[in-house]
């Protein structure tokens, strides 16, 4: 199909914004298209799949392109990632770019270096390399360039996955059980689930496969009182609610009102009587403290570089660095040890980011427990195995795209001892 001169304009103007890396990708593209209304939904769909697939290519691009703009970046992706041709292309070529085109095509690609090959920033791979062979970090890089599949949560007060699947079907929607969560459903494509019935009466959430893992390491008790230390909009919350039937209780802090306002018309579609969202200031606010010692399970889904997220944020690893790394590490352990007062004796906490990095997550662990050695580790495998959930990664839950086919997360669950 030939790509017009406007299609490729309005592409070079949205790259050119989220190279800033100013904000994130799909925020840029959100305010983008809301400015520039006369984009047909063909034209939007191009501009959106041409700047993510720059940015998850950029690595790449930038071997391929001198002097890269984003203009020149763009028809690097076309050419050598998409494989358009030059005929279509052509409509949409300025007569200088012809030869810029053609000098793309003949940049050679023998012995990129990993990082290239990986599609990742080099200090990441540096880092990745102290716990992982070159063979497997490969593998990871490609794995996060492609775009993530669209999982749901089936909440269990509204519905069961048997039905829910079965509806599906009988829509035409193609989907099938995610393999380790026993609530979740892939989809093979991406249709507008929030239009369907199901999400609209709650039957659904869309929730990675694993993220929904994180409540069953948390496991709640019917009457138990569980705190989800960094709600969001509170998918995960919505889970422990779920998990525990609507009974009990499921605090929902965050220091973003904005996120935690995403969380009430999901509570409102969910049928959840047992949710209680709050804003705080900080993690040392008076609305944690005077829960100290009376919660049963905590849950902290720490704020983090979110590098395994990169088949859904490819911008991320352009925004992160070491310094921002280092400031996240900061906050990891005042939060966790925090969340940590809040658990009476026999308390179950679990630690969890969507971060690739050791530093941020078994690291954290470490320095946590050297802190506060009443805590011992449980050992996640068995956890999930006492719960028909056969995946044991060892005594922490290691995910990775190119392995589970999820997001890439990691959890520890520990145990107050006294």
């Amino acid at each position: 199909m030939p790509i017009h001169r406007h299609q490729l304009d309005a592409a070079t103007e949205a790259l050119r914004l989220a190279l800033k890396f100013d904000r994130p990708a799909d925020v840029v593209l959100h305010q983008f298209f809301r400015e520039q209304r006369a984009l047909g939904s063909h034209d939007r769909a191009f501009v959106a799949e041409s700047v993510f697939g720059v940015l998850r290519r950029k690595r790449l691009i930038d071997h391929l392109v001198r002097d890269a703009t984003p203009r020149r970046m763009l028809l690097a992706y076309l050419t050598r990632v998409t494989g358009v041709s030059a005929r279509e292309l052509a409509p949409a070529l300025r007569p200088d770019e012809v030869e810029t085109v053609g000098s793309i095509k003949a940049v050679a690609l023998d012995e990129l270096p990993l990082a290239v090959k990986a599609e990742l920033p080099d200090w990441l791979v540096e880092r990745l390399r102290a716990n992982m062979p070159e063979a497997e970090i490969l593998a990871l890089g490609r794995a996060l360039q492609q775009p993530a599949p669209l999982d749901l949560r089936v909440n269990t007060v509204r519905a069961e996955r048997g039905a829910v699947l079965a509806e599906l079907a009988a829509g035409g929607i193609t989907a099938e059980p995610t393999p380790y969560s026993p609530v979740g459903i892939r989809l093979k494509d991406k249709p507008a689930i929030n239009r369907h019935p199901l999400f609209t009466t709650g039957a659904i959430e869309v929730q990675d496969e694993g993220s929904q893992l994180l409540a069953y390491l948390v496991a709640p008790k019917r009457r138990e009182l569980v705190v989800d230390f960094c709600a969001g909009a509170g998918g995960k919350a919505l889970m422990l609610g779920a998990l525990m039937q609507s009974h009990g209780r499921v605090y929902a802090f965050d220091i973003s009102e904005k996120r935690l306002a995403r969380l009430k018309p999901r509570l409102k579609r969910s049928g959840l009587s047992n949710l209680y969202p709050y804003v705080i200031r900080n993690e040392n606010d008076i609305k944690v403290k005077r829960l100290a010692a009376k919660i049963d399970r905590v849950l902290v889904d720490a704020p983090c570089s979110g590098l395994g997220t990169l088949r859904r944020n490819p911008d991320l690893k352009w925004r992160q660095s070491p310094a921002t790394v280092e400031e996240l590490k900061r906050k990891q352990a005042a939060i966790l040890s925090a969340a940590a007062a809040l658990l009476k004796p026999g308390g179950r906490l679990v630690y969890a980011t969507c971060s690739l990095l050791a530093e941020e997550n078994q690291e954290i662990v470490a320095g946590f427990r050297a802190a506060h050695q009443r805590f011992s580790i449980l050992h996640c495998g068995e956890i999930l195995r006492h719960q028909r959930i056969e995946l044991d990664t060892g005594p922490y839950l290691q995910l990775w795209p190119h392995v589970h086919g999820t997001d890439g997360f990691f959890a520890a669950a520990l145990m107050r001892s006294d």
